[in-house]
């Protein structure tokens, strides 16, 4: 007999059906005993009227198999507050399929007083939570819709490759060993960057990936060493372009699926990076008219960031964004002498205070491309060592392209006003960047290290 899902069983009344899943709670009267029984797609009441000694043995989390007929509830029994409430189910035959130990923590409630270690080291219990559920849930609905959306203005979606190189500039990478090759090793992407503008390249002229990114970064409360974003690359276009497109994307995500929320300004205002740190003291100011309002969403864009920060520790200029942003001059001898005073054509996405993604123009011009990595510090023959991809790659006929890159964790815990991105991600790690539910990272074999021609020094 094929399954029916609890959500489907009210079309099947007076039908015999097999439902599936755990034993949400247990009600027993006496000569009658009821279950929810809990599935993926939510709850239906059960009643035993017969097999009452092996439904006595049925404690909560319980996994079970039913058959039984779908009936009317008596008048007066029905629950409103259920999709399933006016139909129960009429058990005949009941297998269970495994039993459970009495959970560490209760799942019935929202979970945010329990110690957030013990639900990360039981997550796989935690995701039984129906708040976590239907965070879940509302993130394939956001990444489908994304998907539909892009698809339908012409974007082709590409994976890029995990193992990469490694680069000199942007955060830490996450190295890996290559086994085949000793003393040589690959880096996990921060972002796709070079991929995708080598698409660019190719002739991909739209491209999008819901792309992970891994950072080795310092501890920090609220980052995760790996996290989602959904990567955009177009050729032929302007800043403009880039900012509508993500704005028209932002708008119908919101009126689709989040319809009680409230924009606060359309267009999404554009601020300039000094026009925000001079009236806000922030380059992700929170623009919302009632802070308090949780349905309230104020999107607005940062554009014309300064091309280079100066990092008063190191003693040495740093790409405020990335190296291959656009400066707003062409001007080599300008950005040598001055970099304090070159601006971008760079732009970060805000919402209610996050900054919640970022992208830029991009360099197609390699003596300015090079200018700008002499600021930097590298030397000329190491740039084309280190870049050398991307100098070949680009003399053989590369568009006009830029992008962004907007973060889906962080919308999501914005958008749902969660308090954490880990939240809203399926197996987080903790601040610290460790995964206690696999107990990671962790020690390997002596062998696998020979194999790998690495030996820990203590």
């Amino acid at each position: 007999m094929k399954r029916t899902f609890a959500v489907e069983t009210i079309k099947n009344l007076g039908k015999e059906i097999k439902i599936c899943g755990w034993v949400n709670s247990r009600r027993d009267h006496g000569k009658i005993i009821f279950i929810d029984l809990r599935d993926t797609t939510g709850l239906v009441q059960v009643v035993f009227s017969n097999n009452l000694e092996l439904a006595q043995q049925l404690r909560p989390e319980w996994v079970v198999e039913i058959i039984g007929t779908v009936s009317k509830r008596p008048k007066g029994m029905e629950n409103p507050k259920s999709e399933t409430g006016k139909i129960e189910v009429q058990a005949k035959k009941l297998k269970i399929l495994s039993k459970a130990e009495t959970l560490p923590f209760d799942i019935h409630t929202d979970g945010y007083k329990i110690n957030e270690e013990k639900r990360l080291t039981y997550r796989y219990l935690d995701l039984r939570r129906p708040r976590l559920r239907k965070n879940l849930e509302t993130r394939h609905k956001v990444i489908q819709f994304m998907r539909e959306f892009l698809i339908k203005h012409r974007f082709t979606e590409v994976e890029t490759p995990i193992l990469t190189k490694s680069t000199p500039e942007g955060a830490r990478d996450f190295l890996v060993p290559a086994r085949l090759q000793p003393g040589k090793f690959y880096a996990l992407p921060q972002s796709p960057q070079q991929y995708k503008q080598l698409l660019m390249v190719a002739g991909i002229e739209r491209y999008f990936q819901v792309a992970r990114c891994l950072r080795d970064e310092d501890p920090r409360a609220d980052r995760q060493a790996e996290h989602t974003q959904l990567d955009i690359e177009m050729a032929f276009v302007s800043q403009e372009d880039i900012l509508n497109l993500i704005e028209e994307l932002f708008t119908a995500v919101i009126k689709k699926l989040f319809p009680q929320k409230r924009i606060t300004k359309t267009p999404f205002p554009r601020i300039t990076y000094q026009q925000a740190i001079q009236d806000y003291n922030t380059d992700r100011p929170d623009l919302r008219k009632n802070k308090s309002d949780p349905d309230e969403l104020a999107f607005a864009f940062i554009t014309d960031f300064p091309m280079f920060e100066w990092q008063k520790k190191e003693k040495k200029w740093k790409a405020m964004h990335h190296p291959f942003t656009m400066p707003q001059t062409q001007d080599i001898k300008e950005i040598k002498k001055n970099p304090k005073d070159i601006l971008a054509y760079q732009y970060d996405f805000v919402l209610n205070g996050y900054e919640i993604g970022g992208g830029s123009l991009r360099t197609t011009n390699l003596d300015i491309l090079t200018a700008v990595f002499e600021v930097l510090g590298h030397k000329k023959k190491d740039i084309k060592r280190n870049f050398a991809n991307y100098f070949k790659a680009f003399s053989f006929g590369v568009p006009p392209h830029g992008g962004i890159a907007p973060g889906i964790d962080r919308f999501l815990a914005v958008v749902l006003n969660e308090p954490s991105i880990r939240e809203v991600i399926a197996f987080p790690k903790t601040g610290d960047n460790r995964d206690l539910m696999m107990d990671i990272p962790s020690e390997v074999e002596e062998k696998q290290l020979k194999e790998l021609h690495i030996k820990i020094v203590k």
